[in-house]
């Protein structure tokens, strides 16, 4: 099953391409027959035979075959390069359509490392499988098939000879093949660890830096490193065992030859001109008898690096787009959980969630780390599905309403902000690219960006580093929030969207979402009571339940956690009430 890839990619992709190149081969080994002809007739008719007049025409079909056999070659390597850069081309776009299909728990369950491995180490051994080791294979096929027929028509007796160490060759092939397998799988391992290793110490070098962990680091680079170089020294521990096997069977034809054939020609059995070729046939058999080792080689690390792709791609999402799924351009934004309840394992993480949402309220959710906020919202956009009860979307279960619809409908600043290594305006403009320079700016100032976007070098144009390198916390959070509200939504998430920003750039933002309120149904998740007491709803979720719901005034009146929480950030609520209340500018 898993070599189900090689028959998608290999063969079919170029497949006349390859066809070609199989009849050049064809012709470029059967080339290869006159030459060695030509060097008896030479030895035989002209030296022997004393036919002087015959030997510029046997040296002009040498010349011409020989020319004839360098152009075909030319172009039969051609073909199986472009052949192999085809067939990565097609399965590297494949691979990574599948990884965008895939639902969150696939990249939980995948490291970064392993997946870039996948997408270049894997995919560069079975391009060279294609481009090199198939055509080497299949050259000294043909070769040896064929100098062993031309051996047989010059003397049965020498050609059973010099088939005499075949059984020991395919013995000892089969054994290395065995015997390597494991060796490059680990390999393989160890090179995506090495991958992950270093991808994930150049994401997080300031905190490395800032903890000073230089030299701690590299030990650990180290150890990984020296698993990798081992792993290499262990594969090539166990063929180098059997190359030299293999150079000794191919040079023993070499001594199987001049013994038998020089007897023969000695006893009257056989001519010089024969002998001579014979030996011009000796090479046909030798290479294909020293490359083996090698090739056996190769190809074991091209069946590594098919079982990895392979077990990267044959992973099912489990989050589907549902056939003849609901494709609606905008969406009202009801939003009703009915007796949701979501488990990962044997862990649950909601339990008994109910609540609904008229479209163009605001709800706030508030709670403790971990208790279960941010999962309430990766249900709504299906980035997971409900264990059990549902999530619906103006009455129609999300589980039931096209993917990229549903996703379009919904504006999502994320509590771990990630940048693209673009222009600030393509990071804003990253949800509707064809949309104008005005828009852009009119969302940038809602979430109070403007004004360091345009005090930098080169304002909306100017790059920001991988994930936002370059940007504080605050400001990748208002270009997040700016990207959200720019898609104009029907429904809009903020997840912890301010956290990073100070109370009065806060104050600044809610001023300016409190304008837009109405127009979409905005959920806000945060810890700071600030961001949310003006809420239509607010619901507090702890170990995966809701304990409270209402509005401000209700939630402070129940004087359970919302109210401690208030309490903890603003101190006594009566004598802020006597003061005239909270004034957040």
């Amino acid at each position: 099953m898993r070599f189900l890839i090689i028959y998608i990619f290999i063969f079919p992709i170029c497949n006349i391409i390859v066809y070609n190149g199989v009849i050049y081969g064809l012709l470029e080994s059967f080339i290869l027959i006159i030459n060695p002809q030509i060097s008896g007739m030479i030895v035989d008719d002209v030296i022997r035979g004393g036919n002087r007049e015959l030997l510029p025409k046997l040296i002009l079909i040498l010349i011409l075959s020989t020319l004839a056999r360098s152009l075909l070659r030319f172009w039969f390597l051609q073909i199986f390069e472009k052949s192999s850069q085809g067939m990565l081309y097609t399965m590297r776009d494949y691979v990574y359509r599948k990884m965008m299909k895939q639902d969150f728990t696939f990249y939980n369950n995948n490291r970064t490392g392993d997946l870039m491995s996948r997408q270049t180490g894997d995919m560069n051994a079975i391009r060279h499988f294609v481009a090199y080791v198939i055509h080497t294979m299949y050259e000294n096929v043909l070769l040896y098939v064929i100098a062993l027929v031309m051996i047989f028509t010059v003397d049965y007796r020498l050609a059973l000879c010099m088939i005499a160490v075949m059984p020991a060759s395919i013995y000892i092939t089969f054994r290395q093949l065995k015997a390597v397998k494991p060796a490059f799988h680990n390999i393989r391992e160890r090179f995506s660890s090495l991958n992950t290793f270093v991808q994930e110490n150049v994401s997080g070098n300031r905190v490395v830096k800032a903890f000073a962990k230089e030299d701690f680091e590299i030990q650990k680079f180290n150890v990984e490193n020296d698993g990798y170089r081992d792993s290499e020294l262990n594969a090539s521990n166990i063929w180098r065992k059997y190359v030299p096997i293999f150079d000794f069977l191919a040079s023993s034809l070499t001594v199987i030859l001049y013994l038998v054939g020089g007897i023969m020609v000695i006893k009257g059995g056989m001519t010089m001109g024969k002998l001579v070729a014979v030996s011009g046939y000796l090479w046909m058999l030798n290479m294909p008898l020293r490359q083996a080792g090698w090739l056996a080689n190769d190809y074991q690390r091209f069946v590594a690096s098919v079982e990895k792709i392979y077990d990267t791609i044959s992973v099912e999402p489990g989050i589907k787009n549902p056939e003849n799924g609901l494709v609606k351009e905008r969406f009202d934004g009801d939003i009703v959980f009915s007796n949701v309840n979501y488990k990962v394992g044997d862990e649950v993480i909601l339990k008994d969630i109910n609540f609904s949402v008229k479209a163009g309220q605001t709800v706030g959710i508030i709670g403790a780390t971990g208790s279960g906020k941010t999962t309430l919202m990766n249900l709504l956009c299906r980035f997971y599905d409900v264990t059990s009860g549902e999530v619906t979307l103006d009455g129609t279960d999300v589980r039931n309403i096209d993917l990229y619809s549903l996703r379009d409908n919904i504006g999502l600043a994320m509590q771990d902000v990630f940048l693209f290594s673009d222009t600030i305006e393509g990071n804003i403009a990253y949800g509707r690219p064809d949309c104008s320079m005005e828009k852009v700016i009119e969302v940038a100032k809602i979430a109070n960006a403007h004004d360091f976007i345009v005090d930098m070098p080169d304002g909306y144009d100017t790059i920001v580093g991988e994930r936002g390198v370059g940007l504080s916390g605050g400001q990748k959070q208002r270009i997040s929030l700016a990207r959200a509200l720019l898609k104009d939504p029907s429904i809009i998430i903020l997840d912890d969207t301010t956290s990073a920003v100070d109370m009065e750039t806060e104050a600044s933002i809610q001023k300016e979402l409190n304008r837009i309120d109405g127009k979409h149904t905005v959920f806000i998740i945060a810890h700071r009571i600030s961001s949310i007491m003006d809420a239509d709803i607010i619901l507090v979720v702890e170990d995966g339940k809701i304990i409270e719901s209402g509005n401000h005034d209700q939630l402070i009146k129940q004087k359970g956690y919302y109210h401690t929480v208030f309490y903890h950030q603003y101190g006594d609520f009566d004598q802020i009430a006597e003061n005239g209340g909270l004034n957040f500018g």
